[in-house]
């Protein structure tokens, strides 16, 4: 019992879901307005978008890289998709769209991945130069401007409710939307390939070391490739969930969520050198980013302030990952040390 409280406590996951309950309840003490069914409806609603995005970005800083182009991918994919669907006077469902954005995210992806993974480049010069180019392509090429109209597929699925959440109190609703269920698979695919396939092993494996994983006989290149390809795929999910949601296609409106999910990540515990972090974590600290971004005015606290909180967060979530990775450092250090005098 113990030796598990000893093993619990050396992880981020219940320091974080333990500051995310306090200010929940902070919250609901200055307002009484948190706990209520509609605004966690709400919460959860708005998780959905940078949900999907942590899963990714989770992803891409266990393996040891940084990626910021996925919100330039998300608006492109998304973009590109319901434009097409507008020229062709498309009438159906949600699948096909699905498809299409999942498609143009897969090779957008793969664009990071040639460079990235077959080519050795850094994450973070390739994804800062790719974000650049994704957008270019977008505001240049397909002349971007903001659709009003989505087709009746994907705005009748944007619209569409799980359930209708009321507030007995003050008669406001709020409804669940179906792109939760989205949310949810991308959880379960990325939960089933991280714990149980090779591919996820081989991620955190090169997260780790490089060099030791491709000895112990994983194909970086290759894992590397298809993770920047998954990651593409369920970015541009992401930006066709936005489009859908909002019932309204608006080019920039993603752009510069980056930083904010990459500090959620973070602050779940990932390390920001690669190799260790949770799903868990992850969900943890991107929902602690969403509460703080949506629960300022119940707070009582001018709007204007968010930025200067979520900063707050980014620079503690960075500051506690490199402390742990520090620790660790010292740790493998002095175990080598006390092997080396074993053997002496």
């Amino acid at each position: 019992m113990q030796k598990a409280i000893k093993k619990l406590s050396r992880r981020n996951e219940p320091y974080i879901f333990v500051v995310l309950l306090a200010l929940c309840v902070l919250i609901e003490i200055r307002s009484g307005q948190f706990f209520t069914p509609n605004n966690i409806v709400d919460i959860l609603s708005a998780s959905v978008v940078p949900g999907i995005f942590a899963v990714g970005a989770f992803m891409v800083i266990v393996s040891g890289g940084i990626d910021v182009s996925f919100p330039a991918l998300a608006s492109l994919s998304a973009y590109a998709t319901t434009s097409l669907l507008l020229e062709s006077n498309y009438q159906g469902g949600i699948w096909l769209p699905i498809l299409i954005a999942v498609g143009f995210g897969a090779l957008l992806g793969a664009f990071n991945g040639l460079f990235i993974g077959h080519f050795g480049l850094p994450a973070l010069i390739v994804t800062l130069g790719s974000s650049s180019v994704f957008k270019g392509f977008m505001q240049g090429t397909l002349n971007s401007r903001q659709f009003a109209v989505i087709p009746p597929g994907m705005k009748n699925f944007g619209l569409a409710p799980l359930f209708v959440a009321t507030n007995s109190q003050s008669g406001l609703t709020a409804r669940m939307p179906v792109a939760f269920l989205a949310f949810l698979a991308v959880l379960i695919v990325a939960y089933f390939l991280l714990q149980r396939t090779m591919f996820g092993r081989g991620i955190y494996a090169i997260g780790g070391n490089e060099v030791s994983a491709h000895r112990a006989g994983f194909s970086v290149r290759r894992t590397k490739f298809w993770m920047y390809v998954f990651v593409g795929s369920i970015s541009s999910l992401a930006g066709l969930m936005r489009t859908c949601m909002m019932t309204q296609m608006h080019p920039t409106n993603m752009l510069g969520m980056e930083m904010n999910i990459i500090a959620g990540v973070v602050l779940g515990g990932t390390a920001i050198t690669g190799g260790a972090g949770s799903l868990t974590g992850c969900m943890l600290g991107t929902v602690l980013i969403v509460v703080v971004e949506n629960s300022m005015i119940l707070l009582g606290v001018p709007t204007v302030w968010k930025s200067v909180f979520v900063g707050a967060l980014i620079i503690v979530g960075t500051g506690v990952s490199a402390v742990q990775v520090a620790r660790a450092n010292r740790v493998h250090v002095s175990k080598k040390a006390a092997l080396k005098e074993v053997r002496q």
